[in-house]
């Protein structure tokens, strides 16, 4: 099927986290009517997987989630004009994922069906749980289960870019830190120790902190720190002995989470500010690029060396990363439309994004 059609099909089943179930079944039937000789598909919860088996010296895996954000009246999708005048489709999901999803099972079908002269084998995976919680990821429960499935030379997302290249992606973690003092009446305030005073220096630290590109394989990532959170008070006449706050890093992928962490530590100085104590709420480490690979340098080659950047947000190529695979993301449409009642995705790139992966998986 035209990979535009697919994509609009796909739009049209409701599949929003936690009901993928519709979704995985057609992507399921789908690849089970190709019923050629060395493709193997595997169902697994609402995770569907196939791969081929043709005893060739690389393997790139292509890998798309199923599920999207809650509905917001744009299912069923419809085409029309963007603000550019482009061809569109809009519709929940139609960029984040199901356009990249339907390029990729397109592909995948495509050349199986044309018998065409692989260059590397091919695995697909259609995951459930993105959009949600670390504990429902699709991804990770194939890790757990069916760890196999996910050996590769190289792993494409099919995240929107624009029909670029955003190669690796950054780290991201949050500290939660603690001011301790003194709880006292506000009209005897010196009695007390404030403990949203004892944050201030250490929010203006962050405030401070600014901006700080880190070039990696001649692609900048930018480091930076922000308080995302913030929580204290008692009453209006009380001087507070508990105040805290969250600070997001989001750090090139050449630290670990360790190193990232202690960074923060050390640059805030948590660890010799009286009255502070800090935890480490939450973390995941980024994805190095890896664009100087043989894997890789067909596919930067098919989208030209001007149409890569970093990716500074966090995408599940890291997953692929901690596995010793390096990830790319390479999808269509805006990402800045994800997840927004008019989500959209011009048909064009759908198009523009399908040709050049037949292309790097025949060359």
């Amino acid at each position: 099927m035209d990979p535009i059609l697919l994509t609009e099909k796909l739009v049209d089943l409701p599949s929003p986290s936690g009901r993928e179930k519709l979704i995985a079944d057609v992507i399921q039937q789908s690849l089970l009517d190709i019923n050629l000789p060395g493709v193997e598909v595997l169902r697994f919860n609402n995770n569907v997987l196939a791969r081929t088996h043709r005893g060739l010296p690389r393997r790139v895996i292509l890998a798309g989630h199923v599920d999207t954000v809650p509905i917001a009246d744009n299912v069923p999708g419809h085409r029309g004009a963007n603000a550019k005048g482009e061809d569109t489709l809009f519709g929940c999901g139609s960029v984040d994922m199901k356009s990249g999803l339907a390029v990729y099972l397109h592909t995948f079908a495509r050349l199986i069906h044309d018998n065409a002269p692989l260059t590397r084998d091919l695995t697909f995976i259609a995951y459930e749980g993105e959009e949600v919680s670390e504990d429902r990821n699709g991804l990770g429960h194939i890790e757990k289960e069916h760890p196999n499935w996910l050996e590769g030379d190289l792993a494409l997302l099919g995240e929107p870019t624009g029909a670029w290249i955003e190669a690796g992606c950054q780290g991201n973690l949050r500290l939660r830190v603690t001011a301790h003092g003194t709880r006292a009446h506000s009209a005897r305030g010196w009695m007390g120790d404030n403990a949203i005073h004892k944050l201030t220096p250490i929010m203006s630290r962050v405030a401070e902190y600014g901006i700080h590109d880190v070039e990696i394989d001649g692609l900048t990532y930018r480091e930076g720190l922000n308080v995302v959170w913030a929580q204290a008070g008692v009453a209006n006449n009380v001087i507070p002995d508990e105040a805290w706050i969250n600070i997001n890093f989001r750090f090139a992928p050449n630290r670990s989470t360790k190193d990232a962490a202690a960074h923060v530590v050390r640059a805030l100085g948590l660890d010799s500010t009286p009255g502070i104590t800090w935890t480490l709420d939450d973390a995941a480490g980024g994805a190095l690029p890896g664009l100087g690979l043989e894997v890789t340098a067909g596919l930067v080659e098919a989208v030209g060396r001007e149409k890569i950047r970093a990716k500074y947000g966090w995408t599940d190529v890291a997953r692929f990363s901690a596995l010793g695979v390096p990830a790319l993301n390479f999808g269509a449409g805006d990402p800045s439309f994800a997840h927004r009642r008019d989500e959209q995705c011009p048909v064009g790139q759908i198009t523009e994004v399908a040709d050049i992966l037949y292309t790097y998986l025949r060359s």
